[in-house]
């Protein structure tokens, strides 16, 4: 089995890009969502982008976005994908992708076998789908540090490429990867120090036991 792709969801400054970078990892993930504390403002969006530029992908996480504020992180980021973590439906999703001209990424909260069949939805409406652990109703959709029973996921057949994300971390990560065969894994809160901030020997650990 191939080595997952690696995605680092919540950078908010140069240290920690420059650590993802040094760690090889493919995507970093800069959140557009105000009410997290991983928020990035467009002028730092724009500084981080521009230092990533050629180094790592640009993924703009956005949560039931308008369209002016996801053409203004994408010009000022210079975004590569867009990432939808709210309740945008397929409709929504389509009507992004063509509007900007990016991939489009659609996170599925996971708590059951269930929402798991909600990602056939997307197909021709997304270019990606990512897994991601389910949030109590009036918390953040992502980056709780929740896993779900990554059990849901083995032998997965989609007609999408997918991604594992939820509560993974250097300790359980290459265990996540055996059990789901995930071509690609996403970290947020298991690679901080503290809310919202990275930890370079984190982001290096995940990366080097994603690897292995």
């Amino acid at each position: 089995m191939p080595a997952p792709r690696i995605k680092l969801c919540g950078l908010t400054d140069g240290t920690a890009l420059d650590a993802a970078i040094a760690a090889r990892a493919d995507y970093a993930g800069f959140n557009f969502f105000p009410s997290s504390p991983r928020f990035l403002a467009p002028a730092l969006a724009a500084e981080l982008g521009a230092r990533a530029a050629g180094r790592i992908g640009r993924v703009g996480v956005f949560v039931d976005a308008a369209d002016a504020a996801i053409a203004e992180a994408v010009a000022a980021a210079q975004l590569d994908a867009i990432q939808l973590h709210g309740s945008e439906t397929p409709q929504r999703a389509a009507e992004i992708r063509n509007r900007f001209g990016l991939p489009v990424w659609r996170v599925i909260g996971v708590a059951k076998g269930e929402d798991v069949a909600k990602a056939a939805a997307y197909a021709g409406a997304a270019d990606f789908i990512l897994f991601d652990a389910k949030t109590p109703k009036g918390t953040l959709p992502g980056g709780m540090g929740l896993a779900f029973d990554w059990k849901l996921l083995a032998g997965l057949k989609i007609a999408l490429p997918w991604g594992l994300a939820g509560g993974l971390n250097p300790a359980n990560v290459a265990e996540a990867v055996r059990l789901t065969g995930a071509p690609l894994v996403d970290a947020a809160s298991g690679i901080e120090s503290a809310l919202g901030v990275k930890d370079p020997a984190l982001i290096a650990a995940f990366c080097g036991a994603a690897r292995a």
